[in-house]
């Protein structure tokens, strides 16, 4: 072994070099002395000024509020209901096709997916027209 082989055993620590300029700023994490080291210091809090100049563009949301109707296809009523059963938000629950928004019964919207062989009666839903045809060919009842 040579001496120009030798390695440390422990790797030295990174030493953050400060106060050259580019994207670390001046101070690079050190602080800054002058006003704001001083007691009783009043810089007026920019961010709030930036803040207030945005426009209020048109059409931009952060936060889009999901919708609070849920839908139901004919598939899972066939599957999950007997001939001459109620459906509506409680009923849907119950058997757990739905679940609540925001702790509250949400509206139900009947899709025509799938085929309906049983009698059954629809209170405050909304229905689409292709379901609503099929409900009514199988003799059920939209109220």
């Amino acid at each position: 072994m040579q001496t120009h082989q030798l390695q440390p055993k422990h790797t030295s620590k990174f030493r953050k070099i400060v106060g050259r300029g580019g994207k670390k700023g001046t101070y690079s994490g050190r602080g800054g002395k002058g006003q704001t080291a001083r007691s009783g210091r009043k810089l007026a809090p920019v961010i709030r000024e930036l803040i207030k100049r945005y426009p209020k563009l048109k059409g931009y949301r952060a936060f889009v509020e999901p919708s609070d109707t849920k839908v139901v296809n004919l598939v899972l009523l066939e599957k999950h209901f007997n001939n001459g059963d109620v459906v509506n938000a409680q009923t849907l629950l119950d058997k757990k096709l739905i679940a609540m928004i925001k702790g509250k019964n949400p509206l139900v919207k009947i899709l025509g997916k799938g085929e309906l062989t049983k009698k059954l009666v629809f209170e405050s839903c909304k229905v689409s027209a292709s379901a609503k045809a099929a409900i009514e060919k199988a003799g059920g009842v939209i109220k």
